[in-house]
This record gives C-alpha cells, structure tokens and sequence, in this order.
C-alpha cells in the first residue's frame, strides 16, 4: 500500500505542467513561487508521514530526491525570472 502511495506522489510530480513564467507580472510569479514552495513542503511531509508508517527508506529517498529536483528546478526557474522582473520594474535597470 504505502509502495502504491509513493508511487502516486512521484507521478504527481513528475505532471506537474511547466507554465509559461515569462508572460507573468510580478504579482503571479510572486503566488505560483508560494504555490511552488508549499507543494513542495507538502509532499516532503507526505513522504514523510510514509516513512513513519513504514515505507521502505529506499524508496522514501528515492521519492525525496525527485520532489526535491523537481521541486527545485521549478522554484529556481520562477525565482530566476521573478528577481529580473523585479530587477526591472521596480528598479528600472535593463
């Protein structure tokens, strides 16, 4: 069962649709990097209610290491081109 759950958690987030961050204002980078980083933290939790409820550790880091590369590079991207925005909008540099 929890095998099954993992496996779940780890398709979830490899569907994660990337969504086109350069057409966004500073004000939707600034919810979808929230949004990013609690998906993020709630899986980690998940995982871990798993690991308590006696997932196999392999299988349990295995899981960790694909939210965090996934997670990470999604947040990295938003970050990246939310600071430039900002960069931009607000401090007029080019």
């Amino acid at each position: 069962m929890s095998v099954e759950e993992i496996r779940r958690l780890i398709e979830e987030m490899n569907l994660r649709v990337p969504k086109d961050y350069q057409k966004m204002d500073v004000e939707q980078l600034s919810r979808e990097l929230r949004e990013a980083m609690q998906f993020e933290q709630t899986t980690f939790q998940r995982i871990d209610d798993l690991e308590k409820n006696g997932v196999e550790q392999d299988l349990a880091n295995y899981a960790k290491m694909i939210c965090k590369n996934t997670a990470g590079r999604e947040i990295s991207e938003i970050q990246e081109i939310y600071f430039k925005k900002l960069d931009y909008e607000y401090l007029n540099s080019n």
